[in-house]
């Protein structure tokens, strides 16, 4: 081989290392980044797993380029403090209530109707499928980007007063309820009188009489402990409260392409694994619940059906505030995981 061969030769294969070197460059747009992730509860909630096995999979496929630092216990307040905190970009990412939302983006009122879900399939549907991809479009606008739905769960109903079995037990008790519109009007027009307040005010609210119960799932009752000043357990599954993996857009604009893939993608299969998690532990948790003393009391079926219907007011006042075609292409997709 002459010189000249040589030389083409040569300067052929190191034009393509290079080409190769841009392109491996490329593909790892991965700079080091800290990501401060929000979670109102311990991290052995199903909150916490989901925000660790986000925090996990990110530091796998970013080769611990990007660190997610999880801060549980509302160690940064409670969720509207912390959506504040994320549009204004001191506070990278949460998994933030649906029924939190509302006050931000009105529209998020449709998943937080009472009696909206009867089971966990319908849930799927909704949130995996087009109508849970309209939800999160409807976010940047306010300086927030949707990943993926988590989940709280059903919610039921405590109180330390007498048990709950029928309408007329609602009555009059002081229940803590979220910072929602649809959560206020829904436990007034039951018959109590709602109180809202910011999460972590609410173990001292409870254990002073401030208030006579609250309602969550099984999870939130056993890990804050509430049943220390709760004796009773009402199974109404009243609401049932996604949760968004929420971003803050000043910080999601400043990732690469390559950056924003790996924290969609990573947030995706969190999301499928929290929302497993928190329902192989809601059973547990109920055990754990019945172990400590409290009084469960399960609602008859017509005494549901009568709640259903005296907060139907409360579904038609926030359907037609919410307009469109939102909300009936929501119960469109709840009738279509109904048929068998």
């Amino acid at each position: 081989m002459n010189i000249m061969k040589l030389k083409t030769l040569s300067a052929g294969l190191l034009g393509a290392l290079l080409v190769a070197g841009a392109t491996g460059a490329m593909a790892a747009d991965i700079k080091e980044r800290t990501i401060k992730y929000a979670v109102i509860y311990d991290i052995k909630h199903p909150h916490g797993l989901g925000a660790q096995k986000f925090a996990d999979l990110v530091a796998q496929r970013s080769d611990n380029k990007i660190k997610v630092k999880v801060f549980p216990n509302a160690t940064l307040g409670g969720e509207v403090a912390i959506i504040s905190a994320m549009q204004g970009g001191t506070v990278e990412m949460s998994a933030v209530a649906t029924s939190q939302l509302v006050g931000v983006i009105k529209d998020f009122a449709a998943l937080d109707l009472p009696f909206l879900f009867s089971n966990e399939k319908e849930v799927d549907r909704v949130v995996e499928g087009p109508v849970g991809k309209t939800f999160l479009d409807k976010m940047p606008v306010k300086g927030l980007v949707g990943l993926s739905f988590f989940e709280h769960g059903f919610r039921n109903l405590t109180n330390s007063r007498h048990p709950v079995t029928k309408l007329e037990d609602i009555q009059g008790l002081k229940i803590r309820v979220e910072q929602n519109s649809v959560a206020i009007d829904t436990w007034n027009t039951l018959g109590a009188n709602a109180v809202p307040m910011p999460f972590p005010e609410l173990y001292g609210a409870l254990e002073q009489k401030a208030v006579d119960g609250q309602e969550n799932p099984y999870s939130t009752v056993d890990s804050a402990k509430f049943y220390e000043v709760q004796k009773y357990l009402s199974v109404t599954k009243h609401k049932y409260t996604p949760l968004v993996v929420t971003l803050s857009k000043k910080f999601w604009d400043q990732l690469s392409a390559d950056e924003k893939k790996l924290i969609q993608d990573a947030a995706v299969e969190a999301a499928v694994y929290q929302r497993k998690a928190n329902r192989d532990l809601s059973e547990q948790y109920l055990q754990s619940l019945k172990k400590v003393g409290m009084q469960i009391n399960e609602i008859p079926a017509a005494e549901l059906v009568r709640m259903r219907a005296k907060v139907q007011p409360v579904v038609d006042k926030y359907s037609a505030q919410i307009g469109g075609t939102l909300v009936k292409d929501l119960f469109g997709e709840i009738e279509k995981a109904r048929k068998p």
